[in-house]
């Protein structure tokens, strides 16, 4: 099929790409022209594993394309996927989806024959209907634009993978094409035996938002027992391993941490926490509010168990070395980064902070240039007092640990995502505290 994808950010370039990838011809429209013109010359801006090469390779072979000309894209393509942002609105609570309304204002004028627009992004339920009523308004195809939502559930990190072999695609449909129109550019993934659900607009709508909540809750509530036992000396990894083998449960999300990040957890659960109290479900807003709220104290506990860990030793004055900065492992990605808010934190108690990450330096130093970075993982520990452990990267977790005991001036890690295998670490010389977990 010939398809265009509209939003070339963290959703847009891995879901052009993997189209291409599915044997489509692509066209991916951005705004942004020095954007653009780095996507043709097969650049990518944003780091996801095995982007680069997807992209690099759709590119040269012509099935890949991009453009700042929507017209463009219009005349192109009979499937248009909607991949803009929704960020959360001025209130805190809602998304603010100027954007996609914004992309339909633009394509719509010039599409003078059957055509479907597929919304990606993560909207507030009711967004579908909406949409649909502004798309066939002004099309000139009319009610022949058919709309359906299609919302991705995309690990940041894992966008290529989760894109050519996701785990469920959902697709809110009104009509019999416009579901035709999503059961032919899936083929290969759906004949690849990837259920498919086929819902109400509404439906979909809300399916985004309960899976991400559901996480955000998980996440939470490991969190919540974690704290518990920290207070009374028990160990959480155990009591992860002892609910993860319950069936009804599971292990999945449930690693103890400072919380959760990025450009979509957060806001996809404060925006359900204020659906749920504008639908009147007053209960399940206030249970989704608790979620929330734990997560948004997990700074003030990470300072808590790195104070303990130093003992006499104030953070003040003392050289930190916080390894990560991204909000998780695989990514550049440093909205909402849990690693950053407790690294500024630490430097505002006083503490000489110094950041690395393996892939977030440069994305980090945007946002928080106040910090200090570094892209050499041993030199980073030279003279430390303290590090921090903030991000669960591989380069972290499979470090070996007597080969940078002698690196700071006290081996003390503090692994604020319950990452590491102390045992090794500890063997080498190390002192190694971990929420909820006895600590050497």
């Amino acid at each position: 099929m010939r398809v265009s994808v509209i939003g070339c950010g963290h959703l847009g370039i891995p879901h052009a790409a993997a189209m291409a990838e599915l044997g489509h011809e692509v066209i991916g429209v951005d705004v942004d022209q020095a954007k653009v013109d780095r996507l043709n010359a097969g650049e990518c801006p944003i780091y996801e594993m095995g982007l680069p090469e997807l992209l690099a390779r759709h590119t040269q072979s012509g099935r890949l394309r991009f453009t700042t000309d929507i017209r463009e894209a219009a005349g192109f393509a009979e499937l248009h996927f909607i991949g803009v942002g929704t960020p959360i609105d001025a209130d805190g609570r809602s998304y603010d989806t100027a954007q996609v309304f914004g992309a339909v204002r633009q394509l719509a004028p010039h599409l003078d024959r059957a055509s479907t627009i597929v919304g990606k992004s993560t909207v507030t339920v009711g967004t579908t209907a909406k949409v649909t009523a502004l798309a066939q308004r002004l099309a000139p195809a009319g009610d022949e634009v058919d709309v359906v939502w299609n919302p991705e559930f995309l690990r940041e990190g894992h966008a290529v993978e989760d894109t050519l072999r996701p785990d469920r695609l959902i697709a809110g449909v009104t009509t019999l094409e416009g579901e035709k129109a999503i059961r032919a550019v899936y083929a290969g993934i759906i004949d690849a035996g990837v259920p498919i659900f086929v819902t109400d607009p509404q439906t979909a709508e809300l399916a985004k938002g309960a899976a991400n909540t559901f996480l955000g809750l998980k996440i939470s509530y490991i969190n919540a027992v974690a704290d518990m036992c920290e207070a009374a000396g028990g160990d959480v990894s155990q009591i992860v391993d002892i609910l993860g083998i319950d069936p009804r449960i599971g292990s999945g999300g449930m690693q103890p941490g400072i919380g959760y990040g990025g450009g979509c957890l957060p806001k996809d659960v404060r925006a359900f926490t204020a659906s749920a109290r504008q639908l009147g479900a007053a209960q399940a807003a206030a249970l989704l509010r608790a979620a929330e709220e734990i997560n948004e104290h997990r700074t003030d506990v990470a300072l808590g168990l790195i104070t303990r860990a130093l003992g006499d030793r104030p953070i003040n004055g003392a050289r930190i070395t916080v390894w990560g900065a991204a909000f998780k492992p695989g990514t550049n990605d440093v909205r909402e980064s849990p690693a950053l808010a407790l690294s500024q934190a630490l430097q505002q108690a006083g503490g000489v902070v110094t950041v690395h990450d393996p892939q977030a330096v440069t994305t980090a130093m945007v946002r928080n240039p106040e910090l200090d970075y570094t892209d050499d993982l041993a030199a980073s520990l030279d003279g430390a007092d303290l590090v921090v452990l903030a991000t669960e990267w591989p380069e972290y977790r499979h470090a070996l640990p007597h080969t940078l005991v002698d690196r700071p001036a006290n081996p003390l890690l503090v692994d604020c995502r319950t990452a590491l295998d102390p045992q090794p670490w500890h063997a080498a010389g190390w002192t190694v505290r971990q929420l909820g977990r006895p600590g050497k």
